[in-house]
This record gives structure tokens, sequence and C-alpha cells, in this order.
């Protein structure tokens, strides 16, 4: 008997058969599992179509909550398809015995990508630059980048030194810049193997000329980037964001960009999304915004609904997944353990 694998009903009507709509996820579901759409308009709704789930699959919609996870009863996986894991409440899923997975290797190199195209288009104020040539201000643009001192040489500091971090050095060493890192879950040999220096938070905040942002969104990091620490910073510096929106206390990301305490930023995540069409940033001539569409190419979204299946097949099939973000609940499930679980850092979340 095959198992239940619930997903959310989509928002908006598809009148493509399910079985077609979920062909990817069914590459690897399909001999041991059947998908299910459950209405998720409301919690209590979810919750009565997923009670009686073998596993949850999702990515974004609703909050996969604690009182959503404590009434599962017999869920053994809840598969992510993204990196962050922050629409599930993880500690309850682990507290109930449930394994959480994610996809942290799909689209490394595009995050990397947008994090680099973010950096260079603050240093090069293309922005600015498309406006000027634009509206025929043409002998205004080169006056603009006339004290903006040449990338070779600048720091970059990074904060978390996970995947798509480390992309992003290896594309900016290319450029002359020297790196610099904060991450405590990161072994300082593998970051000076690889050229990287490793420095203390309030050393990045303070030397870095850009700072992009990497970390995953929990409590650790929640408004890590705040006031205290934008006063840290040279008014020189940019600030990048390809991560999560609520890494930045985006009210004082405002305050301090319309005090001169930052140079600028480059924003692919907001706290809010999609944010308000009045939201500050908007208006500022120093922000660059893009639409959370880091990850996106022709590659991203097959490939992460494909892993995101296959690490609930493996569950399904009583194995212990590829990506799992929990790790310390293994004492707590039958799971063979078939791998190791990745040890480069800590728990991928």
């Amino acid at each position: 008997m095959k198992k239940k694998v619930v997903v959310q009903l989509p928002r908006q009507a598809n009148l493509k058969d399910l079985r077609v709509r979920y062909a990817l996820e069914l590459e690897a579901l399909d001999s041991v599992a059947e998908i299910v759409e459950v209405d998720a308009s409301t919690e209590e709704a979810f919750i009565e179509g997923a009670r009686d789930a073998d596993a949850l699959l999702t990515s974004w919609g609703i909050n996969i909550s604690r009182n959503i996870i404590e009434s599962l009863e017999k869920c053994v996986v809840i598969g992510v398809g993204s990196v962050g894991v922050d629409m599930v409440d993880v500690d309850a899923a682990t507290e109930n015995g449930i394994v959480v997975t994610n996809t942290p290797d799909i689209f490394i190199e595009e995050v990397a990508d947008h994090a680099l195209a973010l950096m260079l288009a603050c240093y090069r104020q293309l922005k600015t630059q498309d406006t000027l040539a634009r509206e025929g201000r043409w002998y205004e643009g080169r006056p603009k980048l006339n004290d903006t001192p040449r990338l070779i040489g600048q720091t970059l500091g990074v904060l978390a030194y996970g995947n798509v971090a480390q992309a992003t050095v290896r594309r900016a060493k290319a450029f002359g810049m020297h790196v610099i890192s904060y991450d405590p879950y990161v072994s300082e040999i593998k970051m000076t193997r690889e050229g990287v220096e490793p420095v203390s938070f309030d050393e990045l905040m303070a030397r870095s000329d850009y700072l992009s942002l990497h970390c995953l969104l929990n409590d650790e990091t929640r408004h890590i980037m705040n006031a205290d620490a934008f006063k840290k910073m040279k008014n020189t510096a940019y600030l990048i964001n390809t991560c999560r929106g609520g890494v930045v206390n985006e009210k004082d990301l405002i305050a301090a960009l319309a005090n001169g305490e930052l140079a600028g930023a480059g924003l692919d995540v907001l706290e809010q999304e999609p944010p308000a069409a009045d939201n500050p940033l908007f208006a500022m001539e120093n922000v660059i915004i893009t639409p959370h569409s880091a990850s996106a190419t022709s590659r991203m979204r097959p490939e992460t609904r494909r892993r995101a299946a296959r690490e609930i097949a493996l569950a399904l099939r009583g194995k212990w997944p590829m990506s799992p973000v929990n790790p310390t609940v293994m004492p707590k499930v039958s799971l063979e353990r078939w791998q190791p679980y990745p040890m480069e850092r800590g728990p991928n979340r």
C-alpha cells in the first residue's frame, strides 16, 4: 500500500492532471507514495487533510507550525524544497521524531552569481548610471564614480561561510578582492586553506567594504544586522543580501542608509515579501532591489522539486535522507543510516 505525501493545494486553479503537475516529484515517489493536495486556506483545514500523512512536501505558503506538527499521527519526514527551512518549526519536528530535509546544493552557483551581480551593480552605481544615460545627463555619469576606489584590493566580508558563500568568494577572488568571513560553525582551517581570513563579527563589520550575507534565518541570526551592527560598519560600505530578509532589521537599515551610515545596498530579499509599495527602500537611489529571484534559472525549480522528493522517498523507504537539517532526531527514528550526514559545518539550518 502506497504512503501518503501531502502538498498544499495550489492557490490558483490548475486544470492539469495531478500526475502531470507533479511529474517531477513522482519520478522518485511514484513507486512508494501518492501525492495528495490538501486545502491550506486555514491551519485547521490543513490539519484535517494532513493528519494521516506519512510525509509533507513544502516550499512556500502555509507555515508548518508546532500545532500542525503535533497533529500529525504518523509523519516520518517533512521535505522542504529550498535551502532555508524557516517555514517549518524544526524544533517541534525534532521533538516529535520527524526528520526535516532541505535542498542545500541545488542552486548554489545561481545565488552566488546574483550576489556578485548585486555587488558589482553597487560598486559601479549601475542604477544611477542607467538613469543618467536615459535622461540625457550623459556627462554626469563619470563624475559620480571619480571617488570610487577600484575593486581590486577591496575587502569583501562574508557573514556565514556555507555553500553559497564559498561560491561567491571564488568569484570575488577573480576580481582581486581580499575576503574575510565570520562563521563560528566553520573551522578556521577550512577558511584559511581557501584563502579566506577568519575574523570576529565585530571585525567583519568594521573591515568590510562590501558585506555579503549568507546565513540561514533562525533565532541566532534574526535581525543580526541591526542598528548596532550598521554603526560598526564603514560609511562607504555596501550591504548585499541574498539569504533571508529577516536577517536584517529593515527599519534599522533604512535609517542607516538615510543617515549616511552606509553607502548603499543590494537586496534580493526583504522582511516582508512582497513588500509594500511605499517601502522607503524603493525611493533610495543607492539601493538595488530584486524580487527574491537569485536562485531562478531554468534548472533551479525542476531540480529542487526532484531533490525534495528524493529525500522523502529515501525516508519512506526506511533510509536516512541526504540532507537532514535536524540530525539530532536520529535516536528517535528507525531510519537506516546508510551514509553519514554532512559534517563540513553544523546542522544545515
